[in-house]
C-alpha cells in the first residue's frame, strides 16, 4: 500500500507568513468596526475641519499665523494616541474578556508573534489616517516644512509609547474599566495634551507637568517641525522614548491573557 501525499503540508506556517496573515486580520476587523472608525477617523477630521475653519482657539503666540498650522500636527498626534492606544487598549482588553486572546495563545502563532501583528496593524492604520488628515490639511491651506525623517521617527516613537500604555491598560483592567479607562483619558489628552489648545494657556506649574506627557512631546515635536521647520526635537523624542520603554516593558511584564 502506497503512502498517500497530502496537500498543503501539515504543520504551521513560516512565522513571517502567520504574522502578515493576522495583520490583514486585525487591519480588517479594525476598518470593519464603526466604533472604532469613529474614534480614528472621523473625530480627528472633524476636529480638523472645525477648529481651522471656525475663529475658536486663539492660536497668539503659538508662532502660527493660521490655526490649521498650529492644528494640523497635533491632530495627527491625536491620531497615533487614538489608534495605537485608545482604539487598540478597547479592541485587545474585549479580545481577553472573551477568550480571543488565550485561544489565540494557544494556537501555533506565538505570542510575541500576535503582538506583532496588532502593533503592525496599528502602523497600517496610521498610514492611512496620516494620509487622510494631510489631504484635509493641505486643502484647508496648510503649508508643513521640515525634514519627513524627523517626523517619520517622531511618530514611530509615538506610536510605541501609546502602543505599550494601551496593551498595558488592556491586559491588567478587566474590559469595561478599559472602555471607560481609555475614552476619559482620551478626552484629557485632547484638551490637556496640547492638540488643539496651546500649552502656553495653562498655567506655569500644570504646564511643567503636562509637557511631559506623551501626547504633549508628540504634538510638540510635530509642530517644532512641521511648522518650524525644526531638525529632530531631541527632548520630545528622548520623552517619548522613555514612555515607549516603560510602557512596553511594563505590558511584556503584567500582561494577563485571560
Amino acid at each position: 500500500m502506497s503512502t498517500g501525499t497530502y496537500a498543503p503540508k501539515p504543520g504551521a506556517a513560516p512565522v513571517g507568513r502567520m504574522i502578515a496573515a493576522q495583520t490583514a486580520l486585525e487591519t480588517r476587523m479594525l476598518l470593519r468596526n464603526g466604533e472604532q472608525l469613529l474614534l480614528t477617523v472621523i473625530i480627528p477630521s472633524l476636529l480638523l475641519v472645525l477648529f481651522s475653519t471656525v475663529d475658536i482657539i486663539d492660536i497668539t503666540g503659538t508662532g502660527s499665523d493660521r490655526a490649521v498650522d498650529f492644528l494640523a500636527p497635533g491632530i495627527l498626534a491625536l491620531a497615533v494616541m487614538s489608534t495605537a492606544f485608545t482604539g487598540q487598549a478597547i479592541a485587545t482588553g474585549f479580545e481577553r474578556r472573551y477568550g480571543v486572546l488565550k485561544r489565540l495563545g494557544a494556537s501555533p502563532l506565538p505570542r510575541w508573534a500576535l503582538m506583532t501583528a496588532k502593533t503592525l496593524s496599528v502602523l497600517v492604520t496610521e498610514v492611512l489616517q496620516i494620509a487622510l488628515l494631510t489631504a484635509i490639511a493641505l486643502g484647508l491651506g496648510w503649508s508643513p516644512h521640515g525634514n519627513p525623517l524627523s517626523v517619520l521617527v517622531l511618530l514611530v516613537l509615538g506610536t510605541a509609547a501609546f502602543s505599550g500604555l494601551g496593551l498595558l491598560m488592556a491586559g491588567t483592567l478587566k474590559a469595561e474599566a478599559t472602555l471607560a479607562a481609555a475614552n476619559l483619558v482620551f478626552l484629557l489628552l485632547l484638551v490637556g495634551g496640547g492638540v488643539i489648545v496651546p500649552l502656553a494657556k495653562f498655567p506655569d506649574a500644570a504646564r511643567s507637568v503636562l509637557e511631559l506627557l506623551p501626547i504633549s512631546a508628540l504634538s510638540d515635536g510635530l509642530r517644532a517641525v512641521l511648522q518650524d521647520g525644526a531638525a529632530l526635537p531631541w527632548g520630545d523624542a528622548v520623552t517619548l522614548a522613555v514612555w515607549a520603554v516603560l510602557g512596553l516593558g511594563a505590558a511584556a511584564k503584567f500582561f494577563r491573557w485571560e
